[in-house]
């Protein structure tokens, strides 16, 4: 429930409040959140299979947002940014979808 309420809380203060991103941040902001929705999900999908476990969940959910974030830097630094970026969205595209239609065979028994 509280996380609830934080997630309602944030949402609120970000419509009020239209926050600005640096530009130096921009095109590391899509990929952490494809990042973090890769965790949210794999956190629904753990709590559907009776296996969540909060620590395992804010690890992950840190964890995939830095490393999404630091393979675009180094991308960047490379000078092959935007495939780094195409290669870590479609990695996480494919592990939400996964997660997805488990928890849609969970929750519709299908």
């Amino acid at each position: 429930m509280i996380a609830v309420l934080g997630l309602i809380i944030g949402v609120v203060a970000g419509l009020v409040l239209e926050p600005t991103v640096p530009t130096s941040l921009q095109p590391y902001l899509p990929i952490a959140v494809v990042a973090a929705l890769d965790a949210l999900f794999g956190g629904l999908r753990a709590m559907l299979d009776g296996i969540f476990n909060d620590r395992v969940f804010l690890v992950s959910f840190l964890s995939n947002v830095v490393v999404a974030a630091l393979i675009v830097f180094l991308g960047d630094q490379l000078g092959v940014g935007t495939q780094l970026s195409t290669a870590v969205v479609v990695v996480l595209g494919i592990r939400i979808f996964s997660n997805a239609a488990a928890i849609r065979r969970h929750v519709l028994k299908a």
